[in-house]
C-alpha cells in the first residue's frame, strides 16, 4: 500500500487476515487520516482501493516504557499556510 493503492482483498491476502478484520483496521486507519479510500473504475465494476496517507513514521521508546510516535507527511504548502493562519487567528481571539 505504501507504493500503490490496493483493494482490501489484496491487503487481506498479503497480511493473512480475514477481510472483515482488514476492513475494521482500515476504518481505524482512516479515522486517524493514515489511509485514504477512493473508488477505482474497472471494466468489471467499481471497487475501493486504499492508499497510504503519510510518508514515514518514527517510534521512539524511552526507559520508562513510554513511547512517542511521529507521522511525517508531505503537505500542500498553501493548505499548511492556511492552517497556520487559522491557528494564529484563533490565538489572537483568546
Amino acid at each position: 500500500m505504501a507504493t500503490n493503492p490496493r483493494p482490501a482483498k489484496e491487503l487481506a491476502d498479503a497480511c493473512d487476515m480475514s477481510l472483515p478484520t482488514v476492513y475494521r483496521q482500515l476504518g481505524l486507519l482512516e479515522g486517524y487520516d493514515l489511509v485514504t479510500e477512493r473508488t477505482k473504475v474497472a471494466d468489471d465494476g467499481n471497487y475501493s482501493v486504499y492508499d497510504c496517507n503519510f510518508d514515514s513514521t518514527v517510534i521512539k521508546l524511552d526507559d520508562e516504557g513510554g513511547y512517542d510516535v511521529r507521522v511525517y507527511r508531505s503537505e500542500n504548502v498553501p493548505d499548511r499556510f492556511a492552517q497556520l493562519w487559522d491557528e494564529l487567528a484563533g490565538e489572537e481571539e483568546q
